[in-house]
């Protein structure tokens, strides 16, 4: 019997962390979702949904709301997502006041997010991307708990939501959960 978990030493091979995801195309060897997504969508950009924009001030654009949905959504809405969706599975008591805290933090992005959607279809602009996209895991474990009423306040962040979470695509994801 070996003394270290096998598994865990291939994966650090590739996850310098050891933690998921881990990526290996060829010879390249990624780790972190986002720079997967970007990889991915830039290697097979003719294949499927084009989720990157080749204009390069396009491309800016969607570099902001990508950047934005890591920097601002994302801790907030993860937080949120731990105290209401992971932490309950467990058996382990919400903590009401870093839900009132990370909901005021995750509305006023929202609120960001509600006057850009005013302008365009999609944050990165016109077409789904992958500044959509960074969203869907986060929001899906949202909108099934109190913090739902976040997103269904504002109505252009409301319709955003209801277009991508219908999305084929991530239909598909959901069933495979199951």
């Amino acid at each position: 019997m070996f003394p270290v978990n096998l598994t865990f030493l291939c994966l650090l091979l590739v996850q310098p962390f050891g933690q998921i995801p881990a990526f290996e195309d060829g010879d390249l060897k990624l780790f972190e979702s986002r720079a997967i997504t970007q990889y991915i969508a830039h290697e097979y950009f003719d294949k499927g949904t084009q989720l990157v924009i080749r204009d390069s001030k396009k491309m800016a654009i969607l570099s902001v709301w990508t950047e934005v949905e890591g920097q601002k959504f994302d801790p907030a809405a993860s937080k949120l997502t731990w105290e209401l969706g992971i932490k309950p599975l467990f058996g382990m008591p919400t903590d009401s006041a870093v839900v009132e805290e990370y909901e005021a933090k995750l509305a006023a992005v929202l609120d960001v997010y509600e006057a850009r959607l005013a302008q365009s279809k999609y944050l990165g602009g016109d077409s789904f991307t992958l500044a959509d996209l960074h969203h869907l895991p986060t929001i899906n474990y949202l909108m099934g708990t109190q913090s739902k009423k976040l997103f269904e306040s504002r109505p252009h962040v409301s319709a955003w939501v209801a277009d991508i979470t219908a999305r084929p695509a991530w239909n598909k994801v959901i069933a495979m959960r199951s």
